[in-house]
């Protein structure tokens, strides 16, 4: 799959949930790789901010993420609409410090990205694939984040508030594609017990029965709630039961958690890539939601590249008498044994390493290892036939090792292990010759990687 951005700009504006002041907001195209970031044209420079969990710096009724002194708050409804959406680069330019809270959701945000559309790019998506469970817990709060492997990204969605008039809902999004019908339109909410906390924190400056549900659940007298009206400078509503109140009827009943489902999307974008993997939250905020991408954030800065998924019941793309065809090596020195992926710009190929391999007799006699310089003759054969599948009657052609860079080795490897490399093109085909990165993996790690320079010739 291809990276997406959007087809033309579009713009957004209203005033700040918390600053209260009118803020425009513009989404603009962004090239292959960019990802989501944040510029300030209000300031100096107009410094920009990536949206990366690494940067986020409060989860206070809302995501703020910052760079040095430059912070951009709520940011949470808009990336979860781009996200939603399939979109990977996204440059957003506004004039203020927080996103405009509009009606409290992402529908503007969705429906604005219909309206433009969306167009494909040349780059792969870089997908960060869920292989096992993976668990982040608050023990204070009971809120947690389980995610388990799945083949497409998918949320659940589970919220208990010790609240008479809030208190256990549940919300699921099975297809992302049916986001903006399912969930978009979900509004951010409050409990009037928590308003003049906030409107003391100097926050909800902007907050208003046009952008939030209101719930009232704890007994208060007609003259308190009238100065909260007041205090945040609201119209005054007259309550004589628990219940929600906002301008609009709820969408659905359980509109608070599908609106707590938005946020967890938002928050996962902050990962910085599209994610696999079933999401389960329970009693779900900011605080855990970015703790979990905090967590794969390091993951995915630990180790640039994830292992490719290899599963030995697959038919191969390219079995061995295939790649026979086309490389003319033979043993001992083929060693690759079948490619099991290929896309435009990689390659991914398997090679099982076996006792019986000729080199282990003198590579080391009592501890076999697996030559490193074997190791990346490997890649090179499997980058040979990434190369040949850019031209017509690949038969017809050889390609030959021109220069290697950048090689490190991390791991030994032993009989019984099973490589697995992933090559990609660092730079796009030019005079036969090809600029390649190749990794090789043994489980989840990376044994060894280089750079390496091959070139593609016509046989005589």
């Amino acid at each position: 799959m291809k990276q997406i951005t959007l087809k033309a700009p579009f713009a957004v504006n209203g005033k700040g949930l918390h600053t209260g002041k009118i803020i425009n907001a513009e989404f603009n195209p962004a090239p292959d790789n960019f990802g989501y970031k944040f510029q300030r044209t209000d300031l100096e420079g107009e410094p920009i901010i990536e949206a990366l969990a690494e940067n986020v710096l409060s989860t206070t009724r809302g995501t703020v993420i910052a760079k040095g002194d430059v912070s951009v708050s709520t940011s949470e409804h808009a990336l979860a609409a781009l996200y939603a959406a399939g979109i990977d680069n996204c440059l957003i330019k506004i004039d203020g410090p927080e996103m405009p809270i509009l009606d409290g959701s992402a529908k503007v945000f969705c429906e604005k990205i219909a309206q433009t559309g969306l167009v494909e790019q040349k780059a792969e998506k870089d997908f960060y694939i869920v292989k096992q469970k993976i668990e982040v817990r608050d023990e204070e709060t009971g809120a947690s984040i389980v995610v388990l492997p799945d083949d497409d990204l998918s949320i659940d969605v589970m919220v208990n508030f010790d609240s008479p008039v809030l208190a256990n809902q549940y919300a699921c999004l099975e297809n992302v594609e049916n986001f903006p019908e399912e969930v978009a339109s979900s509004r951010t909410f409050v409990f009037v017990r928590e308003i003049e906390p906030l409107v003391k924190g100097n926050l909800i400056k902007g907050g208003d029965l046009d952008n939030a549900v209101v719930i009232y659940d704890s007994p208060m007298p007609q003259e308190e709630l009238d100065r909260l009206a007041d205090l945040m400078g609201v119209q005054r509503k007259n309550v004589s039961e628990f219940g929600f109140i906002q301008d609009k009827p709820l969408i659905v009943d359980n509109e608070p958690a599908r609106h707590k489902l938005m946020d967890v999307m938002g928050d996962l974008a902050l990962i910085g890539r599209p994610l696999k993997g079933k999401v389960i939250a329970t009693r779900p905020g900011h605080f855990i939601n970015t703790t979990f991408a905090k967590k794969i954030r390091k993951e995915i800065k630990r180790q640039d590249i994830q292992a490719p998924i290899y599963n030995p019941n697959a038919e191969p793309i390219m079995d061995n008498n295939r790649i026979r065809e086309l490389l003319p090596h033979r043993y001992p020195m083929l060693l690759v044994d079948k490619i099991i992926e290929k896309g435009e710009n990689y390659i991914v190929g398997v090679k099982n390493i076996t006792a019986n391999e000729p080199f282990f007799p003198g590579h080391f006699p009592q501890e076999p290892v697996l030559p490193g310089v074997l190791q990346i003759e490997a890649m090179a054969q499997t980058g040979g036939l990434l190369v040949l599948g850019t031209v017509d009657e690949p038969e017809r052609y050889s390609t030959y090792f021109m220069k290697i860079d950048n090689v490190k080795f991390r791991q030994k490897v032993v009989p019984g292990d099973t490589l697995i490399f992933h090559i990609s093109f660092m730079t796009e085909l030019r005079r036969g010759c090809a600029v390649m990165k190749g990794y090789a993996f043994v489980g989840e790690k990376i044994v060894s990687e280089c750079e390496f320079m091959a070139q593609i010739i016509k046989n005589k």
